[in-house]
């Protein structure tokens, strides 16, 4: 199999420097790590280990290094490996320093910029050598890094076998998506890596097991799913960036954050669960925040463009501190038979949470796990943004899949509500703008019969039932203050002098937003003219 890598840059970026510093400030207010930073303490990605694997920008040497001059970061913690050998030292002679590596760094990890700036060690790694030696021979020992963060493609997936060069054929991703799905299971690592920028998306971005990111933004470069073999969902998420090497280290950082907070028991005691990998992805896809224009089905339950939405790493954290909430109970049902909400009055502890659990069925009975919510949280009318993803494994040395789905019942009727169903996708995804109050009755269905990979499943789910923000009008001293809460983020006040139809409303003119109490507070001066206000957000 022929390995075509390649950046997954498409426009070149000017980050370092001045205009680089402002505009990933600018990305991690966006991506809500400021916001984390400004209601929790101490979580850089304190304590991990990750990975960086680089593709060759230039001819000789290898430029794949991250200076770590150039990032802000004490040379003591990189480890650099190539073919040619592995060094501690910068400058060494496996290879050169590399503008892309940097960039990728800087979203990553650089301090002040990098939702993860005080990760304890980085294995910067050329990534042929890296895919070589560790994800292609299972039988050598693992690279030991919890997140792996990839911001490299094999080029367009194309029908052609052979393919041409910068291309890679159906087949050979195949094999490509494979031995990641079969590294992440062996090593519990967390793979996090570029879609592609132009034509299809390619791996390692299409491994089922990875979080494959896309870019979003204005004049951002990023390619469209599904994936050309079976039409799965991909990306998975994305983030700010002018391409997709720059968005993918933003949720890397993200994603080892996560992992830190979990391992010092932020989710809780079970820190084990906490840390799963798809625990961590199904996290942040419930998180992520609808881009105008975002959409979905029961068969495709991610947008092909962007995901789940833009990462949001603030609103993740939120739901990995609801810490975990087991299933309520478990039910038989005939194969492919109905389904609707048991009888049982338990009910889940938090609206905002998660779950790492086993879904078992049968030759006999497909299985059902119930998760059973008072969604009742203010009065009668308050409407609820709802999000749920369920996340499971390709297993190891398995070509398919087995069949999970994610079903919303109305307890009160029966009726049901949304579902993500997809055959081909190990990613269940539902969204409600404005769910109305009641008790409902989510599921993680399993199919039985004799057609299964395996009778056990384990899985993780996350879900967010949470009131819709109303914007508050209250009076401090001589100022007039919005007041709003922080969570979920995703929000924003708007102005307009006039609340009619084709009114400009904007952000123009209005102060900085500080937190306090919970809540997000914007001044207002009572001798302006008369303004009204409104919260917006994008997909709602």
């Amino acid at each position: 199999m022929k390995h075509h890598l390649r950046t997954a840059t498409g426009m070149v970026l000017g980050i370092l420097g001045v205009a680089g510093v402002n505009a990933t400030a600018q990305t991690i207010v966006q991506t809500g790590v400021t916001l984390l930073r400004q209601t929790t303490t101490n979580l850089y990605g304190n304590g991990i280990v990750v990975g960086q694997a680089e593709a060759d920008v230039t001819a000789s040497p290898l430029g794949f290094e991250v200076n770590p001059a150039n990032v802000g970061r004490s040379p003591s913690i990189f480890t650099y490996a190539s073919a040619d050998g592995v060094a501690t030292t910068y400058p060494n002679r496996l290879g050169t320093n590399s503008w892309h590596a940097e960039n990728v760094a800087w979203f990553f990890y650089s301090p002040g910029n990098g939702a993860a700036s005080s990760v304890a060690h980085v294995d910067n790694v050329d990534a042929n050598f890296f895919i070589t030696n560790y994800v292609g021979n299972p039988l050598l020992p693992p690279c030991g890094d919890a997140v792996v963060n990839q911001s490299f493609t094999f080029g367009n997936e194309v029908t052609n076998d052979p393919a041409p060069d910068n291309e890679i054929s159906v087949s050979d991703a195949e094999q490509v998506d494979s031995a990641y799905d079969d590294y992440a299971n062996q090593n519990g690592t967390l793979f996090v890596s570029a879609v592609n920028n132009v034509g299809s998306v390619s791996p390692p971005g299409t491994a089922y097991n990875s979080i494959g990111v896309a870019a979003y933004g204005s004049g951002a470069t990023s390619s469209i799913g599904p994936t050309v073999d079976n039409g799965r969902c991909k990306p998975d998420i994305t983030a700010p960036a002018g391409a997709t090497s720059f968005s993918t280290p933003q949720v890397s950082g993200a994603a080892t954050v996560l992992l830190q907070a979990g391992e010092r028991g932020d989710g809780g005691g079970d820190t084990n669960s906490a840390t799963d990998i798809r625990t961590l992805k199904a996290l942040l896809l419930t998180g992520a925040v609808k881009p105008v224009g975002w959409t979905n089905g029961p068969n495709a339950p991610l947008d092909a463009r962007y995901g789940s939405g833009l990462l949001n790493l603030f609103n993740a954290y939120h739901l990995l501190a609801g810490q975990r909430q087991s299933n309520c109970v478990t039910t038989a049902v005939d194969i492919g038979g109905s389904h609707p909400p048991a009888s049982d009055t338990n009910t889940i502890g938090s609206l905002n949470a998660w779950d790492f659990n086993t879904n078992t069925s049968s030759a006999l009975a497909d299985s059902v796990n119930h998760y059973y919510f008072n969604v009742t949280n203010g009065p009668a009318t308050t409407r609820f943004l709802t999000t749920a993803t369920l996340v499971w494994n390709r297993q190891l040395g398995q070509t398919n899949i087995n069949n999970l789905s994610l079903f919303l019942y109305r307890v009160a009727d029966s009726n049901l509500v949304a579902c993500s169903t997809s055959l081909v996708d190990n990613v269940q995804h539902i969204y409600l703008p404005q769910l109305a109050a009641g008790r409902y009755d989510l599921q993680v269905w399993k199919a039985g019969g004799t057609n299964q990979v395996s009778t056990n499943e384990a899985y993780a789910v996350a879900f967010a039932f949470a009131p819709i923000p109303m914007l508050n009008l209250t009076l401090t001293g001589a100022n007039l203050q919005l007041v709003w809460p922080i969570y979920p983020a995703g929000f924003t006040a708007e102005a307009a002098a006039l609340p009619v139809p084709g009114a400009a409303w904007s952000t123009n003119n209005l102060l900085a937003i500080t937190v306090t109490n919970q809540q997000n507070v914007l001044q207002l001066n009572v001798t302006n003219a008369p303004q009204f206000f409104r919260l917006v957000s994008p997909n709602f």
